[in-house]
């Protein structure tokens, strides 16, 4: 047995619209959105009574797609600091390549983008950043120099 492929990456947010405008402006495409809240999904997860509402985010011409979901029921929880630092276990962040990484930030600060440390530069090969969105989700940029 093989995997495929990798489907997606899932992602829980406090603001769909916000989420979804975030990653519009990365250059992503709302592939579609819709309510999930029969009990099959409730059993999948592991949550009794649960009610979501997704918006799968897809990269045009490529691979690679996000699901943002937002918990209605039961309400989704704020971890433990709230803005955990990068030696966090678990899932941490997602990884973007971008043309220009200088603008990409620029174009992602009116959606709430900070930069988690600094735009850096390693050796001739990249520029590299986090940067924390919406719901406090980090993102890695990657803009390849040569």
């Amino acid at each position: 047995m093989t995997i495929r492929r990798m489907d997606n990456v899932g992602i829980v947010v406090d603001d769909l619209d916000a989420a979804v405008a975030f990653f519009t402006e990365l250059g992503m495409e709302l592939e579609g959105r819709m309510p999930i809240e029969e009990s099959w999904a409730g059993n999948v997860v592991g949550l009794d009574d649960m009610r979501s509402e997704i918006a799968m985010m897809r990269i045009p011409d490529a691979p690679g797609r996000i699901e943002l979901a937002k918990y209605h029921r039961p309400t989704a929880i704020t971890p433990e600091p709230e803005f955990a630092p990068a030696n966090t276990l678990g899932l941490h962040r997602v990884m973007f390549a971008v043309d220009d990484l200088q603008s990409t930030l620029a174009r992602l600060r009116p959606h709430c983008a900070e930069l988690v440390g600094e735009v850096t530069r390693y050796e001739d090969s990249y520029l590299l950043c986090y940067l924390r969105g919406p719901s406090g989700i980090i993102l890695a940029l990657a803009e390849q120099l040569n």
